[in-house]
């Protein structure tokens, strides 16, 4: 006769951190999860100086899968800018940045009505004085969202240049000394728009200034953000997820807030 031996049984107890992280990850999925990132295609808006985008099926179903191949410049759509984008002293690519600074509590300063009314205008040292008394000092290491709802104006090209009769381009932006206080007086980590570039579109005479200062004291920014408008201005976390592609002086993101609701 045969006996049959009973196996082991293992009791399995998780850790205390695996517990904490796994309430910290169901309680997170409880809360309102914002997209702050565009979809976009070969029709899409894109920097006046790239290449028009090209997205071609190369492998259909009938071929046993189904498979796309994409050409496009990295600074396309909703992406991100490391400092080596604008200068070459320095060494960060997309793949360097540290994956904890792709979570950062978001503060988004909304500037609206102003772009509507005026779209030269620049996001001031005086107007971030006066949305820190309604809303609180800025955090440190904190990521700053400047909105201006020109991302409603996805996805449509003519609309995000807004070109005048002369061929000059007319979208908001940030005042240089505005991008020096929230670094230097708040010690922030990154920041982000939803327009083409840092700089307002007609105070670029002398380059995107505020776009090489940003880059050249080593930190990031996302820009084409969407959804701005669905973000309380404090409370938020940023979540970035980027591929690691080699060398990458820019790439598509997928972006998206944490919303304490």
């Amino acid at each position: 006769m045969t006996t049959k031996t009973a196996e082991p049984t293992t009791n399995v107890t998780k850790t205390e951190n695996e517990q904490l992280l796994q309430q910290t990850v169901e309680q997170l999925k409880n809360f309102k999860w914002v997209d702050l990132t565009h979809s976009f295609g070969p029709e899409s808006p894109r920097f006046p100086a790239f290449a028009k985008p090209k997205f071609n099926t190369i492998f259909t179903h009938a071929d046993g899968f189904f498979v796309k191949e994409y050409t496009f410049s990295g600074q396309f759509g909703t992406h991100l800018d490391p400092p080596i984008h604008f200068d070459a002293h320095q060494d960060t690519y997309v793949e360097d940045i540290p994956l904890k600074k792709f979570v950062l509590p978001l503060v988004v300063i909304d500037r609206s009505k102003e772009a509507n009314a005026n779209p030269d205008s620049s996001l001031s040292v005086a107007d971030i004085k006066q949305w820190e008394k309604k809303h609180g000092k800025i955090p440190e290491h904190s990521f700053v969202a400047l909105r201006t709802d020109w991302g409603k104006r996805w996805p449509s090209q003519s609309k995000f240049e807004n070109l005048d009769d002369a061929g000059q381009a007319h979208y908001p932006g940030w005042d240089l000394d505005a991008l020096k206080f929230i670094y230097e007086q708040r010690n922030v980590t990154a920041n982000g728009h939803e327009t083409f570039d840092t700089d307002t579109a007609t105070k670029q005479e002398n380059g995107l200034v505020g776009e090489y200062y940003v880059l050249s004291h080593g930190h990031y920014q996302v820009e084409l953000l969407d959804n701005l408008d669905l973000v309380p201005a404090t409370g938020a976390y940023i979540h970035i997820s980027v591929p690691k592609a080699e060398k990458a002086p820019g790439f598509p993101v997928r972006a998206y807030a944490v919303v304490p609701e």
